[in-house]
């Protein structure tokens, strides 16, 4: 990705939360630029359109989790090493990002063809290195020997969607957060 300038990254930041309020289709750049207190025209000096705008935000999130992952499931670490790391990566983003996180889930259907194939072939590596991790750590006995789908779609929907409920009300600060999401995905919350 080429280097964003601090105009493109406050217009990618104002966007992302217009996109995760609204939705990305009932955003205009005039909403954007009124958002930013700027005319629509100076937009274009900095972004070619609401498409660039939306696949700047995904991409880069989307790339920074393709990345890390494959670092992960190629480390030499356990397996629950391997998933604390996973988690953390996505606490970190929901807590760097939200909104842009929030985008990334529900407005990346809204990419270009090519920048559609891209997100997509990412996301599905993304799951088959977690389907790895987990299949290894079944393989070792380190994770209990339950339906390989089961575990990703209920570890991976309660990561996806932290972005929905951090932040609201009474959310604990982020060590707290990240210390008690391991043991409630890993451990449960039933003491044996």
């Amino acid at each position: 990705m080429t280097k964003i300038n601090d105009r493109k990254t406050e217009i990618i930041t104002v966007a992302a939360k217009l996109f995760k309020e609204k939705g990305y289709s009932a955003v205009t750049m005039r909403d954007i630029a009124q958002a930013m207190d700027i005319k629509a025209a100076s937009l274009y000096n900095h972004i070619k359109s609401k498409q660039e705008i939306l696949v700047l935000i995904i991409v880069e999130i989307a790339e920074e989790f393709t990345q890390t992952m494959d670092e992960v499931v190629h480390s030499e670490e356990s397996t629950i090493k391997k998933i604390e790391k996973i988690i953390q990566l996505h606490i970190d983003i929901t807590l760097r990002d939200a909104n842009a996180l929030a985008c990334l889930n529900n407005d990346w259907m809204h990419l270009s063809d090519t920048e559609l194939a891209y997100f997509i072939k990412m996301r599905e590596e993304y799951e088959e290195n977690f389907r790895t991790i987990i299949k290894k750590g079944i393989a070792d006995n380190e994770i209990k020997n339950l339906n390989l789908e089961v575990i990703i779609f209920s570890i991976l929907s309660t990561l996806r969607t932290l972005y929905l409920w951090y932040g609201k009300k009474k959310s604990p600060d982020s060590k707290t957060l990240t210390s008690n999401m391991i043991q409630v995905l890993l451990n449960g919350i039933v003491i044996h």
